[in-house]
């Protein structure tokens, strides 16, 4: 299991549009104003799926840094 797994994953997810499509219909449940409730347990089976291994805390720590990063890039401009 490694961050670098998580990372190669969403790669690959921002690469392959089919790929995408049918992560956002497995591991995304829509909510309320079409909000998508993320299930981290079908992310990571989906992942493993194709042959990536990470785990929770791995896939948290890639969102807390996407985050930040975000949120850096804000305040930049």
């Amino acid at each position: 299991m490694s961050l670098q797994q998580a990372h190669a994953f969403y790669e690959f997810l921002i690469s392959d549009e089919a790929t995408y499509e049918q992560y956002l219909k497995k591991c995304c449940s829509r909510g309320l104003m079409d909000s998508c409730h993320w299930d981290k347990t079908k992310i990571i089976n989906f992942a493993s799926k194709l042959g990536y291994k990470f785990d929770e805390d791995e896939l948290e720590q890639l969102w807390f840094e996407a985050e930040v990063s975000t949120i850096d890039q804000m305040s930049m401009a």
